[in-house]
C-alpha cells in the first residue's frame, strides 16, 4: 500500500498540522472532528492509490496476455484476431465469458468548421423557424461549447446524418467531413459473462461509479 503518511510533523519536539494555506497550526489546536476526517480521507486515499495501481497491472498483463495470443495466432495460423481499426473480441469455448478491446479513435477539428458553421447560418437565416425547428436546434447544440470550450462533437456528427438538398447545406457538410481530424486514439478492454448462451451479456464492472450494480 502506498504510504500517504500522517499528515503530523514533529518541529522543535511539537507536533503540528499543515493546513490548506500551507501553515503550520499546533496539533492540540486542530479540532478533534477535523483531525479525525484527515486520519479518514489519509485511510481511503491510500486504499485508493493501491486499487487503481492493482487496475493498471491488472490492465497491463491483460494485454500482454491477449497480445501473445494474437502473436501465437499470427505465427501459427497466418491470421489475426483485428478487426476493423484494431478492435478485437475474444470468448471462452463455452461462448459465456467475453473480452473486447475496442479502439476509439479522437477526432478534433480544424480551420474548416467556421466554413460550415457560416454556411449553415446562412442556411437557418432564410428558412422559416417553423419549417425546421429540430434543425435549429440541432445546431444550437453541435456549436455550443461546453465548460472546457468544447464543441459538442456528437450533434456535429448528428449534422452529417441529414439529407437536405440546400446547396449551401452540402457544402457545409463537406467542409465539417474535411475539418475532421484524427489526433490520436484509446484504447478500451471490456469483460462480459452469461450464465447461458441465451442471456444477454452482462458487463463485469471495472468502474468505481458503477460498481456493486
Amino acid at each position: 500500500m502506498r504510504e500517504i503518511g500522517s499528515g503530523v510533523t514533529l518541529v522543535n519536539g511539537r507536533d503540528f498540522m499543515t493546513d490548506a494555506s500551507d501553515r503550520l497550526v499546533p496539533l492540540d489546536l486542530v479540532k478533534p472532528q477535523h483531525k479525525l476526517e484527515d486520519e479518514v480521507v489519509r485511510k481511503v486515499i491510500a486504499f485508493a492509490f493501491d486499487l487503481s495501481a492493482q487496475i493498471g497491472r491488472f490492465l497491463e498483463h491483460t494485454m500482454m496476455d491477449l497480445d501473445g495470443f494474437d502473436e501465437l495466432l499470427a505465427q501459427e495460423y497466418e491470421v489475426t484476431k483485428g478487426g476493423k481499426k484494431g478492435n478485437r473480441t475474444y470468448q471462452s469455448y463455452d461462448g459465456l465469458l467475453k473480452i473486447q478491446v475496442q479502439v476509439a479513435e479522437r477526432i478534433d477539428f480544424g480551420p474548416e468548421l467556421q466554413i460550415a458553421k457560416g454556411l449553415i447560418d446562412e442556411c437557418l437565416n432564410e428558412w422559416s423557424a417553423e419549417s425546421r425547428p429540430e434543425i435549429q436546434a440541432i445546431v444550437t447544440r453541435a456549436f455550443n461549447t461546453d465548460k472546457e470550450g468544447q464543441i459538442n462533437r456528437a450533434e456535429i456528427f448528428g449534422l452529417l446524418r441529414h439529407n437536405i438538398e440546400d446547396a449551401r447545406w452540402q457544402r457545409a457538410m463537406s467542409a465539417i467531413r474535411d475539418a475532421m481530424r484524427v489526433t490520436g486514439s484509446k484504447q478500451y478492454v471490456r469483460f462480459y459473462h452469461r450464465r447461458s448462451v441465451e442471456d444477454r451479456w452482462q458487463a463485469i464492472t471495472i468502474d468505481l461509479a458503477r460498481a456493486g450494480e
